[in-house]
């Protein structure tokens, strides 16, 4: 495969700075992103510093969603690579990467525009049979159908219909670990119980059958965002 000088200044550019820290759109409002000189939602030098993150509530305490979230370098580099191995059917214009180390409580759901380091993380749910205790955060995969468990790996986006959760969007599992994703009707779809409002009251959210479920305030965003034939990868480093 050849490879193009730009996709490697724009790889560049994010394992060295987008690694380090994204930019935060509130869900539901994503005009709410960082704006500067340079653009709303557009990472800026002082963006760029390494950065404590923030401590990962516990499943008990109220979180409060819109604290800042950073893709960490190794889980970007996966990505990255999963998107090169896949490529051929893939856009390479955005991506989502997922990341199932942090709660439920954390936006770790982050759309990503690869030609300007633009992100934007939202909060989704993980599958039941990945949190049994329903702790809020992740402790196994699985490909299994009746498992009700997220997946790993990557995923492309397909197209949109409306079912029982209302408009929702297939994926495609592309990996060893997801390719039962079709068949399992494994989908991003709104829901009550992705909402930030859940974390006032329970301090996580919602469990979904193992499908990435966002809330209902912003699924119109990620849908315009993502669009068919790009990337999700998800996984936990």
């Amino acid at each position: 495969m050849s490879h193009d000088p730009r996709a490697a200044d724009r790889r560049a550019f994010l394992f060295n700075g987008l690694a380090m820290a994204g930019t935060l759109a509130v869900p539901g409002a994503v005009s709410a992103a960082v704006s500067d000189a340079t653009g709303p939602g557009r990472l800026t030098g002082a963006d760029l510093r390494p950065t404590t993150p923030a401590p990962v509530p516990r499943a008990s305490v109220p979180a409060r969603a819109g604290a800042p979230s950073a893709i960490r370098p190794e889980l970007l580099r996966r990505a990255m690579a999963a998107l090169d191995r896949h490529g051929a059917l893939l856009r390479r214009d955005r991506l989502a990467v997922v990341d199932f180390t942090a709660a439920s409580a954390t936006p770790r759901f982050h759309l990503v525009e690869l030609a300007s380091g633009r992100t934007t993380s939202l909060l989704v749910s993980h599958g039941s049979g990945s949190d049994p205790a329903h702790t809020g955060y992740l402790s196994r995969f699985s490909n299994d159908f009746g498992s009700n468990a997220s997946s790993e790996g990557a995923f492309r986006t397909a197209d949109y219909y409306v079912g029982k959760h209302g408009r929702s969007q297939r994926l495609v599992g592309l990996d060893p670990t997801n390719n039962n994703a079709m068949g399992r009707a494994i989908v991003i779809h709104g829901a009550w119980y992705a909402e930030p409002s859940m974390l006032a009251t329970r301090g996580v959210l919602g469990r979904s059958q193992g499908c990435f479920a966002v809330g209902d305030g912003v699924l119109e965003q990620v849908f315009a965002r993502l669009g068919p034939d790009r990337m999700i990868y998800a996984a936990k480093v």
